[in-house]
């Protein structure tokens, strides 16, 4: 059901860009804005792994420097018929964690040093597990699409602002409609990418749940991350947040947003479902 959640959002985000750049730009304005969003988003997707351990000042570790850690994502790792990812930690506080890496063959798993502290053998293996479902699962790239769709609208929208948002065709656009278009569309598009995010984030909770074979264990460690992510603030990029277990800046976050404008779904419902994963076995 999630891997048809994500297949409509994702072709509703493919049609949104269509509509905005033949609305704006014509034929020619959506290529252009699909084109130039393609180009960044292929160069983050090639060195997305470098950039977010500099993000999280992060320090890649071996067998020798962290043996308990890097025995339990190689068992883990194993378990889920992956190759092994490189192992890191990051020097923060709060406890939380992230997968990063364009394919299996070139992941990473992070941790933080607050996370290693803060949860017991079970609870660490859950959250390794949910990690390592990210890898399983290629959210990488389909993040990477999704980021590429949104980021062509913005594109598309520009194109119209600076040169007039000229078609190729005879019919010009009605710059009441092509103004909120610019507005809007960016909006719905940042919309359904986070709606991709959270349901990837569903999924990784099910499919960690069966690596680790305790889906309360993670339940229970996604209670603890929430509660320590909103007392333990954690310096990191806007752009690197949405990649970790839970929101690492919910500490600077205003309560009672609407969850359509957040990167991960609501942990209490996270919390239910591997209740009910548990409840099914």
């Amino acid at each position: 059901m999630n891997n048809i959640k994500v297949f409509v959002l994702m072709a509703g985000l493919t049609g949104l860009v269509m509509l905005i750049g033949q609305m704006l730009g014509g034929g020619t304005g959506a290529i252009m804005g699909l084109v130039m969003a393609a180009g960044m988003n292929l160069f983050m997707y090639w060195g997305s792994s470098k950039m977010v351990l500099r993000s999280y000042n992060a320090q890649i570790v071996d067998a020798q420097q962290a043996p308990e850690l890097y025995a339990m994502v190689d068992r883990l790792r194993q378990r889920a018929g992956l190759p092994m990812p490189i192992v890191a930690i990051a020097p923060h506080d709060q406890p939380n964690a992230f997968a990063t890496g364009r394919n299996p063959e070139n992941s990473v798993v992070c941790v933080t040093e607050g996370l290693m502290r803060m949860m017991n053998r079970e609870e660490l293996e859950g959250v390794i597990a949910h990690e390592l479902a990210h890898i399983k699962n290629r959210d990488m790239l389909l993040q990477t699409i999704a980021a590429t769709m949104a980021g062509a609208i913005g594109n598309i929208a520009q194109f119209a602002m600076f040169f007039g948002g000229g078609r190729d065709d005879e019919e010009s656009a009605n710059p009441f409609v092509a103004i909120a278009i610019m507005i809007i569309g960016p909006l719905i598009a940042m919309v359904i990418q986070f709606a991709i995010s959270r349901q990837r984030e569903f999924k990784a909770d099910a499919v960690g749940a069966e690596i680790c074979g305790r889906p309360l264990a993670l339940a229970s460690a996604l209670g603890r991350l929430e509660m320590g992510a909103r007392r333990i603030p954690m310096q990191v990029s806007a752009n690197a947040a949405p990649l970790a277990i839970v929101n690492p800046l919910a500490a600077f976050s205003v309560r009672g947003v609407s969850k359509w404008f957040s990167t991960h779904p609501p942990t209490e419902e996270r919390i239910a479902a591997l209740q009910q994963i548990a409840g099914a076995r």
